[in-house]
C-alpha cells in the first residue's frame, strides 16, 4: 500500500482572514467557497467532531504542487487560542511546513503580518544550502519555513547533525 500526504486541517478563528493570509504569505489557492456546516445537517461532520461541534465554516485551499490547506473557522464551539501553542513534547502534529523559493523574504512577510519569527534562520548542514526557519501563523499555528523540498534535504543524507 502507498500512502500520500494529501491535506492539513488548520483552525482559525476568522475564516476570510486566514484565506487572505495564506493566500498572501504562501501563494496559494482558494479551491472553493466557505462553506459553512452545521452537525444538525451533516451526519459527517457529527460523527467527526462529535456532539459539542455546531457549527462550522470549512473552505479548501491548495499549493502550487496539490497539497490541501483546509481552514476551519469553529462557530459553536468558538474558536479558542491555546494559552501554549508549542507543546512539541505531547503527542499531537505540532507543525506545518512550506518549501518556499526566498526564505528570507517569506519570514520578513510573516513577521510584517501578523504572523511571528519562533527562530533564526538555520542553515541545516556546512556543506548544503539547506536553511529552515520556525515561525507561526497570526493564530499561533507553527509554521516551519524551508529552502528546499523534503526530500531533497533529507534524501541521502547520513553525515551526524545537530538538527535531527
Amino acid at each position: 500500500m502507498v500512502a500520500t500526504i494529501g491535506h492539513i486541517g488548520i483552525s482559525v478563528p476568522d475564516i476570510q482572514k486566514g484565506i487572505d493570509w495564506y493566500k498572501s504569505t504562501f501563494k496559494i489557492y482558494q479551491m472553493s467557497e466557505i462553506m459553512e456546516v452545521s452537525a444538525a445537517d451533516d451526519e459527517i461532520a457529527s460523527d467527526v467532531f462529535g456532539k459539542k461541534m455546531k457549527n462550522f465554516k470549512i473552505v479548501h485551499m491548495c499549493t502550487s504542487d496539490g497539497f490541501g490547506i483546509e481552514l476551519f473557522q469553529f462557530t459553536e464551539p468558538k474558536n479558542e487560542s491555546l494559552k501554549n501553542n508549542f507543546e512539541y513534547w505531547k503527542t499531537s502534529i505540532f507543525h506545518l511546513a512550506f518549501t518556499v523559493t526566498n526564505i528570507e523574504e517569506v519570514c520578513k512577510t510573516i513577521n510584517s503580518t501578523g504572523g511571528k519569527k519562533r527562530s533564526n534562520i538555520w542553515k541545516l548542514f556546512k556543506d548544503k544550502p539547506y536553511k529552515i526557519c520556525y515561525c507561526e501563523d497570526p493564530w499561533g499555528n507553527i509554521i516551519e519555513i524551508s529552502s528546499h523540498p523534503y526530500n531533497v534535504v533529507w534524501s541521502n543524507y547520513t553525515q551526524p547533525h545537530k538538527y535531527c
